[in-house]
């Protein structure tokens, strides 16, 4: 379920607003730096190996080393589904989205971060469900990060975090609904897939929104009762099954009695007092609704004898 289609939930936790917020950095293209930061290197080595002219020689050089040596630390490379993070001097300067080799401050550091899109699929969960029965559950999450700058200042690993805040929303969502409803309007982990799914995304998008991260999709994919009741639930589904046949094969035989009687009536094939449409309907109720094919008896007497 798409977390761009759920709907706010009432009791979903109040998380903290975010304290900083993604912003481009200032980069230029690594190229030209780094043939200028070689260029800087020979030169070095160029007026270092005159030094033996004079030390003006071996100061510029070294002076002009050093210069390359920090002007090449500016480079680095980003791979496409990924990003840089930089900081200068504990201040956030931007985020560097842009994949190849670009240039930025050296003084800076830059922290690698991954924005591709990533599964998390949590262990079989035994919770409660709101009806107090043990069930398991898994549940799987598509996410990505949205927003570096949050998922690097806002939580101290953003990974950990979905994956905890991921386990806490499922077993919110589990003890929220039963997993059968007793109520026919009432909302079940089992019977309303859907609406379950779309709320479970809605609490997720609520809870790790604070981190930068962006639900794509969420799913149950393990859903039933305990071990040690599963064989009573299951007694119980199948009883539950067994009276809405019977109730179904009961309505059908009504309507096929009336059918008969309403088609003999018409076209008066045979003219039926009260007991004998009573006879009529409970033979019929028999034959309709018995589980045994019914036995053929030849009836050489009359209805009141």
């Amino acid at each position: 379920m798409s977390a761009h289609d759920t709907e706010p939930i009432a009791d979903a936790p109040d998380m903290p607003a975010p304290r900083v917020r993604e912003v481009p950095a200032h980069s230029i293209g690594g190229a030209l730096a780094l043939l200028l930061g070689l260029l800087g290197l020979l030169l070095a080595v160029y007026l270092l190996a005159l030094s033996g002219e004079g030390p003006a020689f071996a100061i510029a050089g070294a002076l002009v080393l050093v210069a390359a040596i920090i002007s090449l630390r500016g480079l680095n490379t980003v791979a496409p589904g990924e990003a840089r993070v930089v900081q200068l001097f504990g201040r956030y300067k931007g985020t560097i989205r842009k994949d190849g080799l670009r240039w930025v401050n050296p003084f800076t550091s830059r922290t690698k971060i991954s924005t591709r899109v990533r599964n998390h699929e949590t262990a079989v969960l035994k919770v409660n469900d709101a009806y107090g029965n043990p069930i398991e559950l898994a549940a799987v999450v598509v996410w990505k990060v949205e927003d570096t700058a949050q998922a690097t200042f806002e939580v101290d690993n953003f990974v950990k975090f979905v994956a905890t805040q991921t386990e806490t929303a499922v077993r919110h969502i589990a003890i929220e609904y039963p997993y059968d409803a007793h109520d026919e309007d009432g909302l079940s982990l089992r019977g309303n897939a859907d609406e379950i799914t779309q709320k479970l995304a809605g609490e997720l998008h609520a809870r790790v929104e604070t981190a930068g991260v962006q639900i794509i999709e969420s799913r149950f994919t393990h859903l039933a009762y305990a071990p040690e009741i599963a064989s009573a639930m299951l007694q119980r589904q199948q009883a539950g099954a067994v009276v809405a046949a019977r109730r179904q094969i009961v309505e059908g035989a009504v309507g096929m009695v009336e059918e008969a009687l309403a088609r003999i009536t018409e076209r008066d094939i045979v003219e039926l007092d009260e007991e004998r449409k009573a006879a009529m309907v409970s033979n019929l109720m028999v034959v309709l609704c018995g589980d045994r094919a019914p036995q053929p008896v030849l009836n050489t007497g009359t209805l009141y004898q």
